[in-house]
């Protein structure tokens, strides 16, 4: 599943099609296309694993799922996996396999963008706050918590988890006061990592924790286990990463 990087960067890629009108619009989405053609793309905006084309009385919802993916200019896919085409006058694009509905009425009234780690209105104060009416929650299942962490994947769990040396079955309500603001700084600053690493297609290099076998901090192997009620893939060290 694409990751709130992921999205700024696909948001990024279609950017130049604002302004410009759409000629047809097309796919097997269950959309009223005739909502689309004729009209240009106001604004693309992204919350967290979601993607918004902002048009004149419809916006666009776009979720990738777990596999999820576009293209710009090509059709890179098979033609039953479109769910929507959309085609300008000097450019095209595709997305596949993924969730489209229409949403109607104000995103700021839809969406909580303090939630978001990749957005400049992104509250870390906010986000304690969540967490701490979350005490029984274990802390892999809370970082998957889009309303607390819009935009956080597995890959970035992992990860911050690993950065922080903190247990992924450790109860939210059990985590020392600093090292819950450790939490929460490390969610944004290694979703910020990730989108650098992966615009320069070095992601994977970086990877200190996830898909890996052993600890490079301790040598020791890393255990892989389906953690808390998200049964996500989750890859620590029982030696340096600390149960609290």
């Amino acid at each position: 599943m694409p990751e709130g990087p992921s999205l700024i960067i696909v948001k990024e890629n279609i950017t130049p099609f604002i302004g410009k009108k759409i000629v047809t619009a097309n796919g097997d989405a269950k959309i009223d296309y005739s909502k689309l053609a004729g009209k240009k793309i106001l604004d693309i905006r992204t919350w967290g694993k979601q993607l918004f084309i902002i048009l004149k009385g419809v916006t666009i919802r776009i979720h990738f799922l777990m596999f999820g993916s576009y293209s710009v200019n090509e059709q890179t896919r098979l033609a039953r996996s479109i769910r929507l085409h959309i085609a300008y006058k000097k450019g095209e694009i595709y997305f596949y396999t993924c969730a489209v509905r229409e949403l109607e009425g104000d995103l700021d009234t839809l969406y909580d963008w303090e939630a978001d780690v990749m957005s400049d209105l992104w509250n870390p104060s906010r986000a304690k706050r969540k967490l701490k009416k979350m005490a029984d929650v274990m802390v892999c299942d809370a970082l998957l918590d889009q309303q607390v962490f819009s935009g956080v994947g597995n890959i970035i769990k992992n990860e911050v988890l690993y950065r922080i040396h903190l247990h992924p079955e450790t109860l939210v309500g059990n985590i020392p006061p600093r090292k819950l603001t450790q939490l929460i700084n490390e969610a944004r600053n290694y979703s910020f990592d990730f989108l650098k690493w992966k615009k320069e297609y070095v992601l994977k290099k970086h990877w200190l924790a996830h898909t890996k076998k052993i600890c490079r901090r301790c040598d020791l192997p890393f255990v892989k286990k389906y953690c808390g009620k998200t049964r996500r893939r989750t890859f620590f060290c029982e030696n340096c990463q600390v149960k609290y």
